[in-house]
């Protein structure tokens, strides 16, 4: 059994290792990147990604950040392309071949099969002279001099370099196109990640009681909204009940309670106007719930009182968030 440092030692190796596999990628871009960008701006059809082994699964992960940034992607497998599985490839869809060798036997098999077709090829590969270099339109090399510890087994810089490659397509292809935070929400509606893009403050508020007390109101006022409505605060308004609107001039939160214990002897006379922290941060119901929990982390409190158009209209708690896995 290895010790700990010793194994320490072996995880520092292969991360440098893998490190230094991405960097030394850079000087091999060249003018068939934007090439293979620019073509795939252009493709009426489908991107279709296909490999074998682990770099069908790279493959794979490549296709679903496509999907996910706006650029319709689909998986093919190199094994079953051959079996039957080519037919998912139509005359306007471009083909994107990994592998590491660009000599397994499989995608040698396939590529003479698309360019029967018609169908342009890009292969993102580690080996400059094979044949699938030889006979793709566009090549991104991914060449790597080793794995990521020194038995060179298994496949670990080079497949890292791979995913690499297809994240930098990605990103390039996102900018191109122009895609931008709300298309993104659109493609991640059911995540956390979704909902900090979606998610807005009216859609929280509306869940809870309204505390709201007066000015003059006593501290037995205050004490029993605050209470009712269990959101550990009750904001103190002015109201226009001709134009049904309360404009905020303080809140008073569980802290300010305790504070005003340690100054008033006489609390029975004690009246909401007299404990309450004036002009407190406030959000407005169209603003991102991650804009209200940011002004809460950023001001150290747990309650915002919410506005429409000024009006006093609830208030989003942190507690709010926090269920929704907004983080």
């Amino acid at each position: 059994m290895l010790s700990f440092e010793e194994i320490n030692n072996i995880a520092i190796q292969v991360i440098e290792n893998e490190a230094d596999a991405i960097k030394n990628i850079i000087p091999s871009l060249n003018d068939d990147f934007a090439r293979a960008v620019d073509l795939m701006l252009k493709t009426e059809g489908n991107i279709i990604f296909s490999g074998i082994g682990k770099s069908a699964i790279i493959a794979q992960k490549i296709v679903a950040t496509l999907n996910s940034t706006g650029t319709s992607s689909v998986f093919m497998h190199a094994a079953d392309a051959i079996h039957g599985d080519l037919g998912i490839v139509r005359k306007k869809d471009l083909v994107v071949l990994l592998s590491k060798s660009g000599e397994t036997p499989e995608i040698k098999v396939l590529v003479p099969l698309i360019k029967l077709r018609g169908n342009p090829i890009i292969a993102i590969v580690g080996n400059r002279g094979s044949y699938l270099a030889q006979q793709a339109d566009f090549v991104l090399d991914v060449t790597v001099s080793n794995e990521g510890y020194p038995d060179n087994l298994a496949p670990t810089c080079s497949t890292t370099a791979q995913l690499v490659m297809g994240d930098a397509l990605a990103l390039c292809l996102m900018k191109c196109r122009g895609f931008s935070t709300d298309d993104f929400a659109k493609f991640h509606p059911g995540g956390a990640l979704g909902k900090q893009l979606y998610l807005r403050v009216r859609d929280l508020y509306t869940q809870n009681e309204k505390p709201e007390v007066a000015p003059d109101d006593s501290l037995a006022q205050v004490i029993i909204e605050m209470t009712q409505k269990r959101l550990g605060a009750a904001v103190v308004t002015l109201k226009d009940e001709a134009r049904q609107f309360s404009s905020i001039v303080g809140i008073i939160t569980d802290g300010d309670l305790r504070r005003m214990l340690l100054k008033h002897a006489d609390i029975e006379r004690v009246k909401a106007k007299e404990i309450m922290t004036p002009n407190p941060k406030t959000i407005d119901e169209n603003a991102l719930v991650a804009n209200a929990l940011h002004k809460m982390r950023q001001n150290s409190i747990t309650q915002l009182p919410v506005l429409h158009d000024g009006n006093y209209v609830g208030v989003i708690h942190l507690h709010d968030i926090l269920k929704e896995g907004v983080l």
